[in-house]
């Protein structure tokens, strides 16, 4: 199974990608999709859906996994990231990828074990986690990564119980 994890935002779109093959883990790509501050909004997002259509013709992912939107955050922010989201999953639509959304805890709890582990921690269970040299960097491009290991982590087990 291979996953496209997406942490959302008008400016800086974390992405990461990782396969799930026999129970392990592996980090095939992972960066920050950046649009420059000044540019309309309907240009950023057209830079934006661009991108994401590209990496996913470029790794065919079983799914594409977003982090939710966080209703703790401005409203401005949070009407830029949902359009960033909006963006994401036209252009896996477009490419019949199926999305699901996962919530910052749900994610934290996925990677961590604790909804409410910190950005650090959540960096080194990354790093841990897809055997890493290092943690990942820059800190959207971890959280995408993380969103990819929570999503590949849980399919398997939907699988199972819808199969029931």
């Amino acid at each position: 199974m291979v996953v496209l994890g997406i942490d959302p935002g008008l400016a800086n779109t974390g992405f990461g990608v990782v396969l799930r093959r026999s129970g392990r883990l592996a980090a095939l790509d992972g960066g920050v999709i950046e649009t420059r501050a000044g540019v309309p909004a309907e240009r950023r997002l057209a830079v934006l859906h661009q991108r994401v259509a590209d990496l996913i013709v470029e790794h065919e992912p079983d799914a594409v996994a977003l982090e939710a939107l966080y209703f703790g955050q401005n409203v401005g922010t949070a009407f830029a990231v949902g359009q960033a989201r909006g963006a994401v999953m036209v252009a896996a639509g477009g490419r019949g990828v199926p999305c699901c959304d996962y919530t910052p805890q749900q994610v934290k709890g996925a990677v961590c074990g604790s909804g409410r582990a910190q950005k650090d921690q959540v960096q080194r269970m990354v790093q841990s986690l897809l055997r890493l040299p290092a943690p990942p960097g820059p800190d959207h491009a971890a959280d995408a990564l993380a969103v990819a290991i929570c999503h590949a982590n849980h399919a398997p087990m939907v699988r199972a119980v819808a199969a029931r």
